[in-house]
């Protein structure tokens, strides 16, 4: 059994001896005990003062107590940690910076800044007050106001080189070109502040473009090829026999027209859809050049109109004669589809018919050079992006990949190790056979080589055969570096052929506008011959205009009578502004922009290919 407590209480032992201490706490005074008993703050009040320390003083912050002694310290702490570290961050903050410089820019950015101003002085029609050539003024004023289909008449515009005629076709082939390059390089534009102006170059000339057919309509009859004329060893005021600035021009300037178009149908309308994709951003025109594109492609694919535009025009044909239009068909149906989207023209782009047509596939050498009268070798390449980023396979493939072997085929012709074409003691390759003017076609290929293996390396490819040879990428910018580089001034004479760049340049280039003092005297026709004829360097810097160029063995004469080697063009100055900007390492960016180009381009998935025949025993 367990012992229990049946009354409650604990279980304690009696101890006699502390009866005796019982007794004495009972005969302590009460009074004493209760003092005992009180807490000290108690005691302060009933006995006043103690001997012992002021005791620690609080404040209550809310969220806790703390002591003011400590409150105190912290903030002490806190102004001098104030006045050691944030005052010299705050006067370390307000002392102006001075920020990095940025990298000097290369000289290909030089070089583009000089070349994009040649247009500036080109320009035909009313200029805008910032055009920045203070010796052009407004000119052209009454081109094509004779014809009564045109509202508002021909104005507007470019010049073609040193001469005031306006050659559409070449012209439109300039504004193509100007256009892919800022399709692929836009961020390029930006960062050297150049975007704007090229935007601006582009839209002066196809805002003129437009007014070359009714391009308000969906079916036309008629183009504009021409604004003046000329004709070798002429004897009558015309653009070729006067000397006059085109301000000051006085003689009759007719227009040519044409009913009959393939090839300048195309390359216009190559222009305007290419220019439509650079000005998404607007989309009113962008959707008024789309329109246009449409219904001048549409009559440059008319069976009834397939006479070339040249042909049998004496105006034209000694100058800018066009050679074919399938290029042209294969150029702007592809400018078509990457603008609008619409299938039928990859359909027609990718047709076997038109590669066949075209020649495109024979590996002839001249049929690799890129000009404005050749669009096939930027045609093929054109095409070759589709491949290389989308690939929509059957039923496009087989004409794609012809092209896309085509393109490396024509990278290797250019390529000195293979003796394709010719170069020049001093490394300029001799497109043109040896002819006048070979910078243009030198720097057309520069473009194309560089924009190539921006390419490759967007598509992660690290080269290309030639054959049983292997070549990077870097191949193809070695040879485009090479023929920029020549045109800067890398070359036996040691002369930059781009006007303001360098310190030795072209002084006697023929331009009528650059010869004439601009002195507000209005010299004649004739009159104009003096400057033409005079030893002296132009007074006016034509600043940017890259000149024909040397002969076949480096040699050049700067001289003014001698077009073919100090004549500028609006074509070869395209041609270099493209390969300019695909070169230039001054920006943050690199490589081409691999997806604005395909913005409007619907998924074009493969399809299904036919089946294979009835197996015959």
């Amino acid at each position: 059994m367990h012992s229990m407590n049946h009354w409650g209480g604990s279980f304690e032992i009696h101890d006699p001896t502390t009866d005796d201490e019982h007794s004495r706490n009972m005969d302590l005074d009460q009074a004493a005990l209760s003092r005992q008993q009180l807490d000290e703050t108690q005691q302060s009040w009933l006995l006043g003062p103690q001997d012992a320390k002021k005791k620690d003083k609080y404040v209550d912050l809310g969220c806790m107590v703390v002591k003011r002694k400590v409150l105190k310290w912290a903030f002490y702490a806190a102004l001098i940690a104030f006045v050691v570290i944030g005052v010299p961050i705050i006067i370390a903050k307000s002392i102006p910076k001075h920020k990095k410089a940025p990298p000097p820019p290369d000289r290909y950015t030089e070089a583009l800044h000089k070349a994009l101003m040649f247009f500036n002085a080109q320009k035909s029609g009313r200029l805008p007050k910032n055009n920045g050539v203070p010796w052009r003024g407004d000119s052209g004023l009454k081109d094509g106001s004779e014809q009564t289909d045109v509202k508002g008449g021909l104005v507007g515009g470019y010049y073609d080189a040193g001469d005031n005629i306006k050659f559409h076709f070449p012209m439109a082939f300039s504004m193509t070109l100007l256009s892919w390059s800022v399709i692929e390089y836009s961020d390029k534009y930006k960062d050297i502040g150049e975007y704007d102006h090229v935007r601006e170059l582009i839209k002066w000339g196809t805002d003129y473009l437009l007014k070359t057919f009714n391009s308000s309509a969906t079916t036309i009859t008629k183009i504009y090829s021409q604004v003046g004329r000329a004709t070798n060893d002429s004897a009558s005021p015309d653009d070729h026999y006067c000397w006059m600035r085109p301000e000051d021009m006085d003689y009759t300037r007719p227009v040519q027209p044409a009913n009959s178009a393939p090839d300048l149908g195309g390359e216009v309308a190559a222009a305007l859809a290419a220019a439509s994709i650079v000005f998404r951003d607007d989309g009113a025109y962008s959707q008024k050049l789309l329109k246009g594109a449409a219904t001048v492609y549409k009559f440059a694919r008319d069976p009834g109109h397939r006479t070339p535009y040249s042909q049998g025009n004496r105006y034209i044909e000694p100058f800018y004669n066009s050679t074919g239009y399938w290029d042209e068909y294969m150029w702007s149906a592809a400018w078509m589809f990457y603008a609008s989207g619409n299938k039928s023209y990859i359909q027609f782009a990718t047709d076997p018919r038109l590669p066949k047509n075209a020649k495109a596939f024979l590996q002839i050498p001249d049929l690799g050079v890129f000009s404005w009268d050749n669009k096939l070798p930027g045609a093929q390449l054109l095409l070759t992006r589709l491949r290389l980023f989308l690939n929509p396979g059957y039923p496009y493939e087989e004409s794609l990949s012809g092209y896309h072997n085509t393109t490396g085929i024509n990278m290797c012709m250019k390529l000195q190790r293979f003796n394709v074409f010719n170069f020049t003691p001093g490394g300029l390759i001799q497109l043109n056979h040896g002819r006048p003017q070979p910078l243009q076609y030198a720097v057309n290929a520069a473009f194309l080589a560089s924009l190539y293996a921006d390419y490759l390396d967007a598509a992660n490819i690290p080269g290309y055969y030639c054959g049983p040879y292997y070549f990077s990428a870097d191949s193809l910018r070695s040879f485009a570096t090479s023929q920029v580089n020549y045109v800067l001034g890398d070359n036996p004479r040691k002369m930059s052929y781009v006007v303001g760049y360098g310190r030795n340049y072209p002084k006697h280039v023929h331009h009528r506008g650059a010869s004439i003092p601009h002195n507000g005297v209005k010299y004649s026709c004739k009159g104009g011959w003096k400057w033409r004829d005079a030893k002296t360097a132009n007074p006016n810097t034509i600043t940017g205009a890259m000149v024909g160029g040397p002969d076949r063995f480096d040699r050049f004469s700067d001289s003014r009578p001698n077009y073919n080697y100090t004549e500028p063009t609006l074509a070869g100055n395209a041609g270099l502004v493209a390969a300019l900007v695909s070169l230039t390492s001054t920006t943050s960016s690199a490589g081409v922009d691999t997806n604005t180009i395909f913005s409007a381009v619907p998924p074009l998935y493969p399809g299904s290919p036919p089946p294979p025949a009835p197996w015959k025993p």
